[in-house]
């Protein structure tokens, strides 16, 4: 077993509980290698980046994700555990969810199909890419180091085209149905926490809603909404025990005919980026109904950027109780899960894997997205007793550590606390000029 760095060790060795122990030695090293390796994160390649610090024949690590009995639900327990941690109890969670589609090559790919790719689509324009859609539930985490929030992954699930689950005698379940299924989970594991659920325009969802309404003890959903959406009344007192209850009462304007007749509201609310923005609102409560699956109770706000940055939205949640400036507010902190997806891409590889089986598949994109979280929780560690280093440069100055910082100083600790300290690479680092060996570990350690 690897001799771990100590802001790393106590997170990481939290995950033994999923593996058996040579399972988690093989991991151990699948880990600390993934943090170390620049550009493609296959197998092969964390390998070839361990080198000799990865004992035993190269398919034993392969077999950790295709064969190797271990539970990725178990250790998102663990991870989530460990990230709300930083969150006060007596605080609501923000939980941004989205969905995401990985490119991956290859005729006999399981679970692969034709997906919408909302980072290159625009309103005009739908850009199509095969590969494979996920659907990420993340936690929102304000750490003391930084002003802006970042998303931290904690749960994945991928979404299955029709014709396989078809193939294999499975329910066909959308990405609001996957989102749904990922929020019980999450519910079920901190039953004493209280959770705002923030999703785009295609999680506006009467599914969702109607769940959030059922489960308002522990969940409201923040999400965009639909301007000619079917309002109701509440349904009126039942007079006589004859004939069956009324579902609803009488029909109220749709919020877009609201909007028309009002005088919006300015208010300043926090903004995209962590700042803040002065906006108009114009809000309106009532029931969404849908034929065949009830009533919800729910508020909508109608939002109105007063820079003209930003065009305008309809948005709403099913806590109908709220402030209509802290639903905006709640709903752009969604934002950082956007971030993390690029980031995940940029600098640890997500769409550079090379599974085609089913267990791998579900396991190795989880794994790295998961991976964004431990190298942000092992930072966040490490700042508690050091000062950040922040990489600006010439051409790009930095007031604050972003992800990439993140991983350079993690990766620093590493190299230094773990593979140089080595009798043989402190013997050979030795010779070399000081301003040589400066510029090689910072090769190393920098986020690329």
């Amino acid at each position: 077993m690897l001799t771990l760095p100590s802001a790393a060790e106590p997170l990481i060795m939290s995950f033994s509980i999923a593996f058996t122990e040579p399972t988690f030695q093989k991991m151990v090293s699948l880990l600390t290698g993934a943090i170390l390796t620049r550009g493609r994160h296959t197998v092969t390649a964390i390998l070839r980046t361990l080198g000799r610090w990865a004992p035993g024949h190269y398919t034993t690590y392969h077999r950790v994700f295709s064969r190797a009995a271990w539970s990725p639900w178990l250790l998102g327990k663990t991870l989530a555990t460990a990230i709300l941690r930083w969150i006060p109890a007596d605080e609501p969670v923000l939980v941004p969810m989205d969905d995401t589609t990985a490119q991956h090559r290859g005729a006999h790919v399981y679970g692969k199909g034709c997906h919408h790719d909302a980072v290159r689509s625009s309103h005009s324009h739908i850009v199509w890419r095969w590969g494979h859609r996920w659907v990420v539930l993340a936690v929102s985490v304000a750490f003391p180091f930084t002003h802006r929030r970042w998303a931290l992954p904690v749960l994945a699930a991928l979404y299955r085209p029709e014709e396989l689950n078809r193939a294999e005698g499975r329910r066909h379940k959308t990405a609001p149905l996957l989102a749904r299924q990922l929020m019980a989970v999450l519910i079920h594991w901190f039953p004493r926490r209280t959770f705002i659920f923030l999703g785009d325009g295609g999680y506006a969802s009467h599914e969702l809603a109607r769940f959030c309404s059922r489960h308002r003890r522990h969940a409201t959903l923040v999400s965009r909404f639909y301007p000619d959406a079917n309002l109701y009344a509440p349904a009126p007192q039942r007079r006589n025990a004859v004939g069956r209850p009324r579902g609803k009462g009488r029909k109220l304007p749709q919020p877009q005919d609201t909007v028309k007749r009002s005088t919006p509201i300015p208010a300043t609310v926090s903004w995209y980026g962590g700042g803040q923005r002065c906006v108009k609102l114009v809000s309106g409560t009532g029931g969404w109904y849908k034929g065949g699956e009830g009533i919800v109770p729910i508020r909508w706000v109608f939002v109105r950027d007063a820079t003209g940055t930003h065009r305008d939205d309809y948005l709403y949640t099913t806590d109908p109780t709220l402030n209509p400036a802290q639903i905006v507010s709640w709903f752009t902190a969604r934002w950082p899960i956007e971030t993390t997806f690029q980031e995940v891409r940029a600098h640890l590889g997500f769409e550079t894997t090379r599974q085609h089986v089913k267990p791998s598949v579900l396991r190795t994109a989880p794994a790295l997205l998961g991976l964004f979280s431990v190298v942000c929780l092992i930072f966040a560690e490490h700042l508690r007793h050091h000062r950040p280093v922040v990489g600006s440069t010439n051409w790009y100055a930095k007031s604050e550590p972003t992800f990439s910082d993140a991983l350079t100083t993690v990766r620093r600790m590493f190299w230094t606390q773990l593979i140089l300290i080595d009798p043989m690479h402190i013997k050979t680092l030795k010779k070399f000029p000081l301003l040589l060996r400066k510029t090689l570990i910072d090769y190393l350690c920098t986020a690329a």
